[in-house]
């Protein structure tokens, strides 16, 4: 076992969104390799038809698993949506996890305000979200954001700016109102655009996202198959993206380092 214990996490996403679940997954498994690999040639997913999205999501997944993966989180809402059902069939014995909108998370801790969930227009289209909505429809008031064009100012490194709030004013704000308690981050890159949101929405309004949740979910499926590492060790982070270039590289660990 222990040569399976020693290969590295593999991390998936349709751009550089799912650095921002990794990077919550080294807290939680500090003794642990990481491989991510970002399909940035193909991003956005979130606006293609999804057998298109399931076949990329397919070849970056074999890409990972020919370099040998002990793990894999799609870390990506689009791809999880379009590609997880089919992957866990695929992969039976891989602990495998997905990502959606914390939709749950956000309801459990409501204090009876109102529930934005920010998302790309394909995943609040797909059959999941919208089931993941009618759990929670009955327990709080629930509103869907179509937010098309948000992940590109984070692939772009645009983390703040008045382009960002003059997208937030035409995207977001004829969503809020004064009931509004709560803005679920419901892609991976909206979590990069956390200051500059927070800032734009005032203090009164809560974010939340997903990424704590699956990196836990991750680490604990892995240890269920007692494949980490207790011991203190050196590690590696590798990071590759189907761009062939060097600036997304750069992009992608200064984010992971915020």
């Amino acid at each position: 076992m222990s040569n399976q214990k020693d290969l590295p996490i593999g991390f998936m996403d349709s751009g550089l969104g799912g650095l921002s679940v990794m990077r919550e997954a080294l807290k939680l498994m500090p003794n642990e390799d990481f491989i991510y690999y970002g399909d940035s040639a193909n991003a956005p997913y979130g606006t293609k038809d999804p057998d298109l999205i399931r076949d990329l999501t397919f070849r970056v997944v074999d890409q990972l698993l020919e370099e040998g993966i002990k793990g894999l989180a799609i870390a990506c809402n689009t791809a999880t949506s379009a590609a997880v059902r089919y992957l866990r069939q695929m992969y039976p014995d891989l602990p495998l996890v997905g990502i959606e909108p914390a939709i749950k998370p956000a309801v459990e801790s409501s204090h009876g305000g109102e529930i934005l969930v920010m998302a790309t227009p394909m995943t609040i289209q797909q059959d999941k979200f919208q089931k993941l909505l009618a759990i929670y429809r009955q327990d709080a008031r629930i509103l869907p954001v179509p937010c098309a064009g948000l992940m590109e100012f984070v692939e772009k490194g645009d983390l703040d700016g008045e382009f960002l709030d003059a997208y937030f004013k035409e995207h977001l704000s004829p969503y809020l109102s004064k009931d509004t308690e709560t803005v679920v981050l419901g892609c991976t890159h909206y979590p990069f655009l956390k200051p500059h949101l927070q800032e734009f929405l005032g203090p009164d309004i809560r974010l939340i996202d997903g990424s704590y949740g699956t990196s836990k979910e991750l680490k604990r499926r892995l240890e269920e198959k007692d494949l980490l590492h207790q011991e203190e060790r050196e590690r590696t982070i590798t990071i590759k993206n189907s761009l062939p270039n060097p600036e997304m590289i750069e992009r992608s660990y200064k984010l992971l380092n915020m």
